[in-house]
């Protein structure tokens, strides 16, 4: 096999395609465009299927893949239903979503395989873990019929066994999975379709995050964790199973950072193969004029409604803050931004400058309390996912997040950390901390002025607040000329996040797979003698 092997063919599959839930949607939907510009139209998401909802990023095209889906055995497969169209993001890669319903009454068979095959403890399974491994299988599934379609092969044809691959030369396919939601999708292809090179990412470990979101102490005594027995305590031991071993059978494992590389060799007995960060895709942020009108636009939209929510008229000149992500309130840091907040409103009532006022958006879905408003600092709450049909702003996070001053997102538990890195890109400076993986990494760069890294550890949370509390202040009081230099060199950051700089991880993740495949299907073809 040649160094530089690319696949012939992507697949991947998310729970979040086309489905737009937490951070993992940001990844692939910002990492299409790159993809389709390497690989044009021999890329292919494959998601759930959610009718209304999954349209709102779908456009169905019935006429891609038109032959292959009316030989689809949609009985013998188990799926009701297959839909072809494209992703509604910047490449518009094509995506196949999947109803799986008749699936559930195989749940018992499959899970009897999953552990015969590949010692995935289902038993203790409950929320989430059956829809999710079940979607996994389907996916596999129509990946498997979708590789024999297009590389020419008789979609009916089965082996008896795994020795029986043919002996020619096999075209370059790559599966991708994301989190363990998927992970089945790796364990099924591995069975019946060993041809197809498996890649699985965790964003975030299961463990890693439950530890952390749980109030335990996750880097202080970090060493002396042992995943399983952490899956145990913590009524984790399915889902940590199965994304444990998705990352033993994968032939890539990646993650997204150095700081999650570490849990993944800690808490899953397994080192990754290689960290693919995070990027961004910039066709989403408006350049020269029509950049100003959607800054001007929305800040008219966020003193508009903060008015309204703190029954007064908000200053123009205010400083508006934000922090946004999911309901984690230590993970995310929810926690310390509202105790920064409450330090910040002291500084300001014993300060003998005069200043601004500073309003909070809080937008965090389904945390939905009352505004607050106290000295000069305001906190509304924006308890929605921004997609533009929330009844508030009805506009997207990103027509709103182009208005903000500062943001801050002061995490104890994040592995990437897209909230900042969106921001940056929107040349609108940004706080994170040390233990975001995306903070690791900006502390590392020299255009620091515009990303502020704040040290953080298991024992800090008050000095944590007390800098962030500072830190906005200095914002507050930075000159016009020093805010322009502030925006400038966020921007500058997000500029070296670009996916046109990150996706050669992905290329090398890719060649990491097939030459595991290769030498797999060498060995399928030339069995050793015993």
């Amino acid at each position: 096999m040649t160094k530089d092997k690319q696949p012939d063919y992507i697949f991947e599959t998310s729970w979040e395609v086309c489905n737009r839930v937490g951070g993992i949607y940001a990844v692939l939907s910002t990492r299409a465009a790159s993809m389709q510009a390497e690989h044009p139209d021999k890329v292919f998401f494959f998601g759930p299927g959610f009718g209304a909802h999954s349209d709102i990023y779908f456009k169905e095209d019935k006429s891609l893949l038109k032959k292959w889906l009316s030989s689809f055995d949609f009985e013998q497969s188990g799926l009701s239903s297959v839909r072809i169209g494209r992703w509604k993001v910047p490449g518009e890669p094509i995506a196949i979503l999947l109803k799986f319903d008749s699936l559930w009454q195989r749940k018992d068979e499959i899970y009897g395989w999953a552990w015969s095959k590949f010692r995935v403890q289902s038993h203790a399974a409950y929320g989430d873990y059956d829809e999710s491994c079940l979607f996994g299988y389907a996916a596999g599934i129509v990946m498997e019929n979708l590789y024999h379609y297009l590389t020419g092969e008789a979609q009916t044809a089965k082996r008896s066994n795994r020795q029986t691959v043919k002996q020619q030369a096999q075209p370059a396919v790559c599966m991708h999975a994301n989190e363990w939601q998927t992970a089945f999708a790796i364990f099924y292809l591995q069975d019946h379709c060993p041809e197809i090179a498996t890649l699985f990412t965790t964003h975030a470990t299961g463990i890693g995050r439950s530890i952390a979101g749980n109030g335990k102490p996750l880097y202080d005594y970090f060493e002396g964790y042992n995943g399983d027995q952490m899956a145990e305590e913590l009524n984790m031991v399915s889902k940590h199973s199965v994304e444990k071993q998705a990352a033993h059978w994968a032939d890539c494992f990646t993650t997204v950072s150095d700081i999650t590389a570490r849990e993944c060799a800690q808490l899953l007995d397994k080192p990754v193969d290689i960290v693919t960060p995070n990027g961004f895709e910039p066709t989403f942020v408006p350049k020269g004029k029509a950049f100003d009108q959607k800054r001007k636009e929305a800040r008219e939209a966020l003193l508009r409604v903060a008015g309204e929510k703190l029954g007064g008229v908000v200053p123009q000149n205010a400083l508006l803050v934000a922090i946004s992500g999911r309901q984690e309130w230590k993970n995310k840091g929810i926690d310390v931004f509202a105790a920064a907040l409450d330090k910040l409103a002291q500084k300001i009532y014993h300060s003998d400058q005069p200043e601004k006022e500073v309003v909070a958006f809080v937008m965090i879905p389904y945390l939905d309390r009352a505004p607050a408003r106290k000295g000069k600092v305001s906190a509304v709450f924006v308890p929605y996912y921004l997609d533009g049909h929330d009844p508030l702003f009805g506009k997207t996070y990103y027509d709103l997040l182009i208005g903000m001053d500062v943001t801050v997102f002061p995490s104890y538990y994040e592995p990437w950390g897209y909230t900042p890195l969106e921001s940056c890109a929107f040349h609108v400076p940004t706080i994170t901390t040390s233990l975001a993986g995306f903070g690791a990494w900006a502390a590392q760069q020299k255009d620091q002025y515009g990303v502020v890294v704040i040290e953080r550890n298991d024992s800090n949370f008050d000095q944590v607040a007390e800098q962030i509390a500072t830190d906005l202040l200095r914002f507050d009081r930075l000159c016009g000329e020093d805010k322009a230099r502030a925006r400038q060199e966020a921007a500058a950051v997000a500029k070296k996040a670009d996916w046109k700089h990150f996706f050669k991880y992905y290329r090398k993740a890719y060649e990491i797979a097939l030459k595991k495949r290769d030498n797999r299907i060498e060995e399928l073809q030339n069995p050793r003698l015993l």
